[in-house]
């Protein structure tokens, strides 16, 4: 029999026994409370922030792996700004602002996940998800942001 795969959404560090990893792993014959153990291993990083994990069991040796993905971009640059939510009105009122490194740094944690071709071209992906969530960057909102980056004025950041 192939290996069967649980995906769930939990809270960095936090997962428990119960819904959704408890009755979806209990059938599979693993150990729930060693599975819960492991995510909140390798979750921990992550803590207030909704995290992806794939939990991947063998039925016959009842053995797993965990595979961990990254919160999404719009957790990560909220957690940067210090806010537990984005602007409802990201247009007119912001939530926060974070730094043009803080951008960077969100943009290589979501390197895989990202289209860009080189970091600046990342950057300015996190910039567009920044605008949804009201989060300006340099006290800049989203279009002033990206029209300063193309015209070179952060280079010396993306080196």
């Amino acid at each position: 029999m192939a290996n069967q795969s649980v995906e769930v959404l939990v809270d960095g560090g936090k997962a428990s026994a119960g819904p959704p990893l408890g009755p979806a792993l209990g059938p599979l014959g693993v150990n729930v409370m060693n599975v819960v153990q492991e995510i909140n291993k390798k979750t921990a990083d992550f803590v207030g922030m909704k995290v992806p994990v794939v939990v991947s069991v063998d039925p016959k040796t009842k053995t797993f792996e965990i595979t961990v993905g990254t919160p999404p971009t719009s957790a990560l640059l909220m957690q940067e700004a210090g806010v537990q939510k984005g602007s409802g009105t990201p247009n007119s009122s912001k939530a926060g602002n974070i730094t043009v490194e803080q951008a960077i740094k969100v943009a290589r944690m979501k390197t895989d996940d990202l289209i860009g071709g080189d970091l600046k071209a990342r950057v300015l992906e996190v910039t567009g998800t920044a605008r949804s969530c009201g989060i300006t960057i340099e006290g800049k909102d989203a279009p002033t942001f990206t029209a300063a980056v193309k015209a070179g004025e952060y280079d010396s950041n993306f080196a």
